[in-house]
């Protein structure tokens, strides 16, 4: 299996989840007993195969700007005033870029300059395989070129990759992990889970992903540094989130000092980026006024006093 064929089979699945994953669970239960180094493989191909991205492919009509992030060229674009203070935004794993444009017009309208990207291995910024520490390398290599950046926005991947990416010195002045993942082992777990694939096969690939990348998995989990930044971060996460379930943001939240979590109901993994509710919430810690952040979202009407 070949990447292009491992990136094929990762679309479908996005398209017909049920019974793309039960196909392959029947697929690798067979192979990982007759084939376990061919499974492995296969099962790494998968695993650093970003799926295709279905939604709006671009916020603007203009060409993208490039830079290099390490095997990586990657497409950038911005709007506001170029002396204008910067805010970052990074998407997850299977995304693209234009996929948290709800952000932009609110951001350059109250004085910003906004910097989106494609991640590696996504949309304009090229081909896989690709994973977690592409992400890091990417927010660095973007920091370097246009910021230092006043805030920035995660999601999902792209919010795991932020808060890595801080322990590693990227220079912030607030952050904002929307939808985050709390660990990169319990991911491979659960991907082994939904693929039906061993133990040992899972910590086979794991050591190969871990010497191809020179960065451990325990390394990306030490959330216990998170408590040494100093930096105001927001939390934003459904309580129906099927993808990364929202104890992920309890997790994390309790290892940072100056901390605020929104729990919202209903949006799921994707749709709450939309939410204008949301948005709005954001670029106002973004912009500092934090004194009415809700707790919850959206913001649900008292019950009435009983006489």
């Amino acid at each position: 299996m070949n990447a292009a064929v491992a990136a094929a089979i990762n679309s479908t699945i996005v398209r017909t989840r049920v019974s793309g994953w039960a196909l392959l669970r029947a697929y690798f239960g067979v192979v990982s007993r007759l084939l376990p180094d061919v499974a492995r493989r296969q099962a790494e191909q998968l695993f650093t195969a970003p799926p295709r991205y279905a939604g709006r492919r671009s916020l603007a009509g203009e060409e993208p700007e490039r830079i290099a992030s390490g095997r990586h060229s990657l497409a950038v674009w911005q709007a506001g005033a170029p002396d204008a203070p910067g805010v970052l935004l990074a998407h997850g794993w299977g995304g693209r870029g234009a996929q948290l444009r709800s952000f932009v017009a609110p951001l350059v309208a109250n004085g910003y300059r906004v910097v989106w990207f494609d991640q590696p291995g996504h949309g304009e910024s090229g081909d896989g395989p690709v994973a977690l520490p592409d992400f890091v390398q990417a927010l660095h290599a973007i920091s370097a070129a246009y910021g230092p950046f006043d805030a920035a926005v995660g999601h999902s991947l792209g919010a795991a990759a932020l808060g890595v990416a801080l322990r590693g010195g990227l220079p912030l002045g607030r952050v904002v992990f929307v939808s985050s993942p709390s660990s990169i082992s319990e991911h491979a777990r659960s991907f082994a889970r939904m693929l039906g694939i061993t133990p040992a096969i899972r910590e086979a690939m794991r050591t190969r992903l871990e010497r191809r990348y020179g960065m451990p998995f325990a390394e990306i989990d030490r959330i216990d540094d998170l408590s040494r930044l100093r930096l105001p971060a927001l939390f934003v996460h459904d309580s129906d989130d099927t993808d990364v379930p929202f104890e992920n943001s309890l997790r994390l939240a309790a290892r940072l000092r100056d901390t605020r979590l929104i729990r919202t109901y209903g949006l799921g993994h994707h749709r709450i980026l939309r939410d204008r509710a949301v948005v709005d919430a954001i670029a106002a810690f973004i912009r500092g006024d934090v004194g009415d952040l809700p707790a919850e979202l959206p913001v649900l009407p008292r019950p009435a006093p009983l006489y």
